[in-house]
């Protein structure tokens, strides 16, 4: 048999076992490999395959309606072009290439393009400022940098021993875009030849992919994955998500994050379903659902703050919503999964991963879901919670994955971090920095970041937990739980809240809402603090509950009162909240 049989018998293992969650996770075993390459041994199989290399596999659909569309042959033809042009410029096998463009079809072009030559690629978001692109460049070492012509410019001053590939569209863009005189025009790709032959077999361990996290503890970790870990360690995202041969896939994932490559690349086309995007400038309910009715979408992956964005408006006019639909990125509220499951009559699966891994844990298709919680172990991953005091393994503590075997879907390690890694991998572990508790049944729930969860009078508070109860009140849009110093009770939970449309800050409203989460919450959980405020996010949109927690620490050391954009209000405040 041939790489591509065993990895097709893998992944046809996992849809036959769809919705039998304990035969799959008792008798499914990555497929092992010494060589693979995802572009050729699959992508490439795909394209020539006559019931597949004719379906579209991308379909990027734009704001004023027009359209991009590829076949499986298509993309297969346009890539070992791409790879040929790039390699006649001097590119080669493990060269380091900054990749920073919108969902266009380039995107997707080049990273086929980079599997096929070995390229080690570095996706980057193009809301990248200097300093970040400085970090990437020269953490990263990048060779080349693959960039729009919009963004071009932001190179000018980023120091570098890099040369620059323009993707504009039109012929002579390099040189018309004022950029060096040795910038590269993507255009020119179109006159290589289309059958692209490898130099050399891709070793299963060689450098893929180089992913900066979105740092919301500490300074971004830059995660190295190989041309297993993603391309064949998504079999258990596919597996999560419930894709199948023909599905169209819709994952609301900006390019340049990890989450972009799970859903809009490896997962979908490992299961020989179509990519789609729909791109828009600013989120728009209405419009997003007319465009996933149009294109017949059946499956959605959006991250919870698309989710409650959604259901500010009529879910009901998508008549024929997708059957499968997942949520991944922070965990999930009950109120939102409750509500998308009355309009569209399907329940929302939480999924969990990382960066650093493919899909761990999730509520996988045809099991029961515990709304709030992560789901169970994904087939190939041996998923156990570790004590962090005394390194044993319990029910409730850090959310950890056995090295033996080693799951496949894991990265190498910390990119030029070898103590990093160190510490990930020690033990016999791979360590998440992720809290969790697990009940009798087996279902994990996610606690909090081990950063986040703090303690308040000895007792040991999820912000999740506690977050999750806000956002059921009407009048608050988002939430993040920190811990505030209290001269009693060490720290006490305070909430920072975003109010939702209609909703104006202020004391009635800030009673009202300790008012709610008195009745919701036992006395030591109680939220005893509160202030309306905007919330520090990452540039992928997740909560940096560290900064907010440090602006605490900072302002009640120096015993100053809230000031500039906020205003608390304390239980203390009101006397009939008063203990």
């Amino acid at each position: 048999m041939t790489v591509t049989d065993d990895f097709r018998q893998a992944r046809d293992q996992l849809l036959t076992l769809r919705e039998d969650y304990g035969r799959a996770h008792a008798e499914f075993a990555w497929p092992r490999f010494d060589e693979f390459n995802f572009a050729l041994d699959w992508f490439d199989a795909l394209a020539t395959d006559p019931a597949r290399g004719s379906q579209p596999a991308l379909v990027i659909v734009e704001q004023d309606g027009s359209s991009t569309r590829r076949t499986f042959a298509e993309l297969s033809a346009r890539s070992s072009q791409v790879a040929n042009w790039l390699r006649a410029q001097g590119v080669a096998r493990g060269d380091r290439m900054i990749i920073m463009l919108g969902n266009q079809v380039e995107l997707w072009e080049l990273m086929l393009a980079g599997i096929k030559l070995g390229v080690v690629m570095i996706p980057t978001t193009t809301l990248m400022g200097r300093r970040d692109l400085e970090d990437r460049v020269e953490r990263g070492g990048a060779h080349w940098v693959a960039v729009g012509a919009g963004n071009a410019h932001k190179f000018d001053d980023v120091p570098g021993a890099y040369r620059l590939i323009v993707i504009g569209g039109e012929a002579g863009t390099a040189a018309a875009a004022n950029l060096p005189q040795d910038a590269l025009d993507y255009a020119d790709s179109a006159s290589a030849p289309a059958a692209f032959s490898p130099e050399a077999p891709t070793k299963a361990d060689d450098t893929l992919l180089l992913y900066f996290t979105s740092g919301t503890t500490s300074r971004a970790k830059l995660v190295e994955h190989t041309h297993v870990s993603y391309p064949v360690g998504h079999l258990s995202t596919m597996y999560w998500i419930g894709l199948e041969p023909g599905d169209v896939h819709l994952n609301v994932a900006s390019p340049g994050w990890a989450k972009h490559a799970w859903s809009n690349v490896f997962a979908p086309w490992i299961a020989e379903a179509t990519v789609f995007i729909y791109n828009y400038e600013r989120f728009d309910a209405p419009a997003l659902m007319e465009q996933m009715g149009r294109e017949g979408v059946t499956s959605f992956c959006a991250p919870p703050t698309v989710w409650r964005m959604l259901i500010q408006s009529d879910l009901t006019r998508l008549s024929a919503p997708p059957r499968k639909v997942v949520s991944a990125g922070e965990p999930l509220n009950a109120e939102v999964i409750g509500q998308v499951e009355k309009a569209w009559g399907v329940t929302i699966r939480d999924g969990f991963g990382q960066t650093e891994t493919t899909v761990q844990v999730a509520n996988t298709p045809g099991q029961p879901v515990t709304a709030g919680a992560m789901g169970r172990p994904l087939p190939g991953y041996d998923v156990v919670l570790v004590d962090p005091a005394t390194g044993q393994e319990t029910d409730d503590g850090e959310l950890c994955l056995r090295l033996d075997p080693r799951p496949v879907g894991l990265m190498s390690g910390y990119f030029g971090d070898p103590e990093r890694t160190a510490d990930a991998f020690r033990d016999g572990y791979y360590h998440t920095g992720d809290m969790a508790s697990r009940d009798a049944d087996g279902v994990i729930t996610y606690v909090g970041r081990g950063d986040d969860v703090f303690k308040s009078s000895d007792y040991r508070l999820s912000p999740f937990e506690l977050e999750s109860v806000l956002i059921e009140h009407p009048a608050v849009a988002e939430a993040a739980v920190v811990p505030s110093p209290d001269p009693v009770r060490l720290s006490v939970p305070k909430a920072f809240v975003v109010l939702a449309g209609g909703y104006e800050p202020g004391p009635e409203v800030a009673e009202e809402i300790l008012r709610f989460c008195r009745g919701q919450l036992a006395p030591f959980k109680r939220i005893r603090r509160i202030e309306f405020a905007d919330l520090p996010k990452t540039i992928s949109g997740k909560i940096r509950r560290v900064e907010l927690r440090h602006s605490e620490e900072e302002r009640h050391a120096a015993a100053v009162p809230v000031s500039g954009h906020g205003v608390e209000y304390s239980e203390a405040d009101f006397p009939n909240l008063r203990d």
